[in-house]
């Protein structure tokens, strides 16, 4: 069926249909907002401030220093127990050098895990513990000559080889000038306890209360007291950078902090502090490190 729509409703219907179309396209056409993720701004890293005595162990300004269990050379790291005048002596320095190359205020006051400098500022700490390694020096020398074939005319005679020069001998390693240290036997009395590296890391001599000790080569005092556990009354010389002595157990101290001595002086009387009874315990330590006085004291 053909439906012919009136003349008069045509303009009606089209304004109808433009007005639906400008609805459609102005809701499209509306201005429309992302959303927005507020994020909290990233925290700064906080620094904590190392302590005085660790910074002051710093090789270089600026670079922190970390707790190396003493396995850098120069350093090390403080643990249980431990004292300066323990540490200086395992390293072979006087407790009051530790004091100032750490700028410590307070020398009882060490912290477990505080790093401290136990080299001289400015001392390669390689260096300080290496010593050269010699070698022996070749000799060139010329082949012996072979003797001449033997003609036709005459018999072959046997000649023997001329005997081999013996060989030279090795130079000598060369003697460190701290090793000239000239050592003498601290007490009269012999050797009731020999050296031992794990139990005891010096000599034991036996005797009477009152028997002299005396300085067993020319030094300085580094420590005249009772602070270190084990010891008693305690003497402590240095005799140079590489070498230490130490005299334990005395009954009485005859000399003092910074005090020079000199080989065979009476420095203490024997005793039995801190000890199962009389006894004298002398250490030799070269670089801090226990090593047996016997090799080095003369022959009695």
């Amino acid at each position: 069926m053909l439906v012919i729509e009136e003349p008069a409703l045509r303009p009606l219907r089209c304004a109808a249909v433009a007005l639906a179309a400008i609805s459609l396209f102005g809701c499209t056409n509306l201005p429309h907002r992302a959303p927005v993720e507020e994020r909290s701004a990233t925290p700064r890293a906080t620094l904590a401030a190392a302590s005085p005595a660790v910074a002051a162990s710093a090789p270089d300004a600026g670079k922190p220093v970390v707790a190396d269990n003493g396995v850098r050379p120069g350093y090390y790291t403080v643990k249980s127990g431990d004292t300066l005048i323990r540490i200086g002596l395992d390293n072979g320095q006087n407790w009051k050098d530790l004091v100032r190359w750490n700028n410590l205020e307070n020398p009882n006051l060490i912290e477990v895990g505080q790093v401290l400098r136990v080299v001289a500022p400015g001392v390669d700490p390689a260096a300080a513990t290496s010593r050269p390694v010699t070698t022996a020096r070749l000799e060139a020398r010329p082949l012996d000559a072979r003797p001449a074939a033997p003609t036709a005319s005459a018999p072959a005679v046997a000649v023997a080889p001329p005997p081999a020069p013996p060989p030279a001998p090795a130079p000598a390693a060369p003697r460190e000038p701290d090793d000239d240290v000239g050592w003498a036997w601290p007490v009269t009395a012999p050797v009731a306890l020999p050296f031992d590296d794990a139990r005891n890391k010096g000599l034991v001599f036996r005797g009477k209360a009152g028997d002299p000790v005396l300085a067993a080569a020319d030094g300085r005092v580094v420590y005249a007291g009772s602070g270190l556990r084990g010891y008693g009354n305690l003497i402590i010389l240095k005799h140079n950078a590489t070498y230490l002595t130490a005299y334990a157990h005395n009954q009485t101290l005859l000399v003092k902090d910074d005090q020079t001595v000199k080989r065979g002086q009476k420095i203490a009387e024997m005793g039995s502090t801190d000890a199962d009874g009389v006894q004298l315990h002398f250490e030799i330590r070269k670089q801090g490190k226990p090593v047996d006085p016997a090799r080095l004291l003369p022959p009695r």
